[in-house]
């Protein structure tokens, strides 16, 4: 019921992707683009952090403000990664919402989007240890925990972004 009710809804939309060539492929171009740039920039970014030294406070600096401006075109590649990624489900809501593909890979965006939160705020409490430039030696336990726990969510992430590629060839493939 609830199927056939959103492809009586969406059937206009449907139409118009099916039969325009330059609309489904400005479509999937540009989810395509963003996956690019956010993977891309997000994977750089776990690179450098796993490649940075946590004892070197200028090395961990350098680190955290690089994290700290990846941010934002990481979400923006994000949120143009969902609307695109709607615009072709929509096109086929039939195909989709059947597809055990389609839900591994929201899953895998939705870990994309946790493993991000965690980021932010392991980045955050490190800059903040940072900042005190009075290193007390009960902080260094917190600071190595916290930089382990950066170090796995950077490849917690090049795991997500590499995942969510081979779930979105899966899907094409499957459809």
């Amino acid at each position: 019921m609830i199927v056939s009710t959103l492809v009586h809804f969406f059937a206009p939309w449907q139409s118009l992707y099916s039969n325009s060539k330059p609309i489904a492929t400005a479509v999937t171009a540009t989810h395509l683009v963003a996956l690019l740039y956010g993977g891309g920039f997000a994977v750089a970014a776990d690179r450098a952090t796993l490649r940075a030294r946590a004892d070197d406070p200028d090395s961990a600096r350098r680190v955290l403000t690089d994290l700290e401006a990846v941010h934002r075109p990481v979400l923006i590649a994000l949120a143009v990664m969902l609307v695109s990624g709607l615009g072709m489900a929509t096109a086929d809501v039939q195909t989709f919402v059947k597809s055990p593909a389609f839900v591994v890979k929201l899953s895998l965006v939705a870990l994309l989007v946790v493993n991000g939160f965690m980021l932010t705020r392991t980045e955050r409490a490190l800059r903040r240890l940072a900042d005190d430039s009075a290193a007390r030696s009960d902080e260094l336990g917190v600071r190595r925990a916290l930089w382990r726990r950066l170090r796995r969510t950077a490849w917690a992430s090049v795991l997500l972004w590499a995942s969510t590629v081979v779930a979105g060839t899966v899907l094409v493939n499957a459809a």
